[in-house]
């Protein structure tokens, strides 16, 4: 076993085999429904989050673990004489971060090293990946800190949302941006810049010519790929994640193409049908 132990948050998407596999710590976010508050990933599970919001009528709102759900998270590990890295979502995207920082404050100097993934879903996960494979060749945090920080700007995240209802209920977007949406069948892609959800291109028609144009995109690039890993990250959208794995297996020289299910709070904000492609380009 290493001597440092690998954190990331619910958000990070990883599959929960992978999780286990390579001894990942978890602290999962919060969603709450009204008076109800449940841990991602823990209490609640995506298909119930969509069953809960058709029943309501309203989304959830989504919140950051405290200082002290981390404190309690990394203290067993830092008693154990463990040091500790933790890859945190985005700070442009939550307070997730600052909160790990507040946390690793009250260790010993030097003790938990907090990482801003500048990142969500499993473009966290591919920096979480990195950190995992990096302790297990013996580097020091500091070492895996600098190779996540190289790596930071060569994710590539990039997704289809199949319908702006979320991001409307959300207040993402306006009523008139989601009606006209509707009535013209556009699809937005987003891409993850600068750590921030941003609006690449929209794509007017069908479904699949909007994952066809993202699957285009990738493939564009796939000389710049990094062939250690791709990510196919969906949200109930099995069928099309399977055919998308297909393809990148088909059209790249990709070691591992993974398909993974996003998690309460990345589906809370995006809706149900969202995939995307994840992978990092070569440095």
């Amino acid at each position: 076993m290493s001597n440092i132990k690998i954190f990331a948050d619910s958000t990070c998407d990883l599959p929960r085999e992978w999780v286990q596999k390579y001894d990942i710590g978890i602290i999962p976010l919060y969603v709450t429904f009204g008076d109800e508050t449940y841990k991602d990933g823990v209490d609640i599970t995506t298909p119930e989050l969509y069953a809960k919001v058709d029943k309501i009528g309203s989304l959830p709102k989504t919140a950051a673990p405290s200082p002290a759900d981390f404190m309690q998270a990394f203290a067993p590990h830092i008693e154990a004489g463990r040091d500790i890295v933790y890859i945190s979502l985005s700070s442009e995207l939550s307070s997730t971060y600052q909160n790990a920082v507040i946390a690793a404050g009250e260790f010993p100097e030097g003790r938990v090293t907090v990482i801003d993934s500048l990142n969500l879903s499993t473009g966290i996960g591919l920096q979480v990946m990195k950190a995992v494979r990096a302790a297990g060749e013996g580097k020091t945090t500091q070492e895996i800190a600098k190779r996540i920080e190289s790596i930071k700007p060569l994710v590539e995240t990039e997704f289809v949302i199949d319908s702006l209802d979320y991001l409307y209920k959300g207040g993402r977007c306006s009523g008139m941006q989601n009606l006209v949406s509707s009535l013209l069948k556009i699809r937005p892609v987003i891409k993850v810049i600068d750590g921030k959800m941003t609006p690449a291109y929209k794509v007017r028609g069908k479904r699949e010519k909007a994952l066809e144009q993202m699957l285009n995109n990738a493939l564009d690039k796939r000389g710049q790929m990094d062939n250690d890993l791709i990510f196919v990250t969906h949200s109930l959208a099995e069928e099309d994640a399977n055919e998308l794995k297909k393809i990148l297996e088909e059209k790249t020289g990709a070691r591992e193409i993974a398909i993974s299910d996003a998690g309460c709070v990345i589906s809370s904000h995006c809706g149900a049908k969202t995939i995307g492609i994840l992978y990092v380009k070569k440095a």
